[in-house]
């Protein structure tokens, strides 16, 4: 497995590599994840989300559900249900020598079974049924599962590896509330640009070429499938249209937001694909449909191995991101075997495994020891500088956060808007 670091005269590049040949399972697809069903979806979210969507701080009076947080990890019950991206739960059935589950399960007599899902909202409302122990959440789904009542406080305490977590990934908007950690960090990365190298051979820079109507890559544009993909629009009219005042993508104000609307409406006509498969992007990408688009790394790196030519890059305007936490169900029936999951996971050794099958920056640095050499320089491992350039997903509430109070949109008209964008 090698991993070259960029060189220096390029724009910010992230040539990362995995091992040739390997496949992650492909995620089955979840109705809650078909665009032909998402209204659908998104209408039950907004009426079984608008409480716990209004606030994160409590500045609109929303209280944080009373729920207990355990004290000490009995013995496990044998079996784990969860709901993971794909990728995350790798048992050897993708690639004999990826498996972090066989051994998990072997130490603590904990059975895996991970139920995958493709988006944040199929998350939400696979958590809210009850029926899963743990989940592996993006921001913008984790504040909706803390005021849902979803998932638990976690004692921290009982976290062997919570002291080498990487301080800036701690105590942030979309992992705790009211001081209380809600789970604990997991992996994180940004949205890159991804490109064909034969379309644009000098590179790329910014994500004007997603965003002007007369791109030299308009009909071949591929855009994130999901309601928080707006504070990608607003990203951009963070530096471009500074009359606006956007501070934080995902805190806008009517205006701000309409904007942001505005920016996407236009960009329509230019998007071939709305991608929540990751896998589906990467066909598009290697037969040519796409030219430009929104990414993850390990897009990039699976394309690759399929001779696409691509590259990626984080442009001058920033980037979005995730960082993804683990969490414990407020309903799991086996919460010791979760807790033991996220020692588990946390670790060095499995962190590095996970971050680089999957192309992400581990939680836990200390997995550097057992990474390919140049992997943790290409994703910036524990590089809090680096990542201020990156807006990790949040859920939109209405409490901005700052002195205009409770005059922010929240994620139930996100959610009606991107219905109308895709339209």
């Amino acid at each position: 497995m090698i991993f070259r670091t960029p060189p220096e005269d390029r724009p910010r590049a992230v040539p990362a590599r995995l091992p040739l040949g390997r496949r992650p399972r492909r995620p089955r697809p979840r109705g809650a994840g078909r665009p032909t069903r998402l209204a659908a979806l998104l209408a039950l979210l907004t009426a079984a989300t608008a409480g716990a969507c209004s606030g994160s701080s409590g500045g609109q009076g929303t209280p944080l559900p009373r729920i207990a947080v355990q004290q000490t990890i009995g013995p496990g019950e044998g079996r784990l249900d969860l709901v993971v991206w794909a990728g995350y739960a790798e048992n050897g059935s993708s690639d004999k020598k990826v498996d972090w589950v066989t051994p998990f399960t072997r130490a603590t007599g904990c059975r895996v079974s991970a139920k995958i899902a493709d988006t944040s909202d199929s998350m939400v409302a696979l958590m809210k049924s009850g029926r899963y122990d743990g989940v592996s959440a993006s921001g913008d789904a984790s504040v909706r599962l803390i005021y849902g009542g979803d998932v638990a406080p976690v004692n921290t305490a009982l976290l062997t590896n919570y002291g080498d977590i990487a301080p800036f990934l701690k105590d942030q908007p979309y992992n705790s509330a009211g001081g209380q950690m809600y789970g604990v960090p997991h992996g994180y990365g940004a949205n890159m640009l991804m490109y064909r190298t034969d379309k644009f051979p000098q590179g790329l820079t910014s994500w004007k070429v997603m965003w002007d109507p007369d791109s030299p890559a308009a009909g071949n544009l591929a855009a994130y499938d999901s309601p928080i993909y707006i504070a990608d629009a607003a990203l951009y009219l963070k530096a471009h249209r500074p009359d606006l005042g956007i501070t934080d993508p995902y805190a806008l104000s009517d205006e701000q937001f309409e904007a942001a609307v505005d920016l996407l409406k236009k960009q329509r006509p230019n998007v071939v694909q709305y991608w929540h498969s990751y896998l589906d992007e990467i066909q598009s990408f290697k037969i040519g449909d796409i030219h430009a688009g929104t990414a993850w790394q390990v897009t990039a790196n699976l394309a690759r191995d399929q001779k696409a030519p691509v590259a990626t890059t984080i442009p001058v305007e920033g980037a979005t991101g995730w960082s993804d936490t683990w969490m414990v169900s407020s309903k799991a029936q086996h919460p010791n075997c979760m807790y033991r999951w996220m020692n588990w996971i946390t670790t060095a050794k499995v962190q590095a495994q996970v971050g680089q099958w999957f192309g992400q920056a581990p939680a836990n640095p200390q997995a550097c020891r057992y990474t390919a050499r140049g992997f943790c320089n290409t994703f910036h491992v524990g590089d809090a500088a680096f990542y201020k350039r990156v807006a990790f997903w949040k859920t939109p509430v209405r409490d901005c956060g700052d002195d205009r109070d409770d005059t922010c949109v929240d994620y139930a008209r996100w959610s009606q808007a991107w219905t109308q964008i895709k339209g």
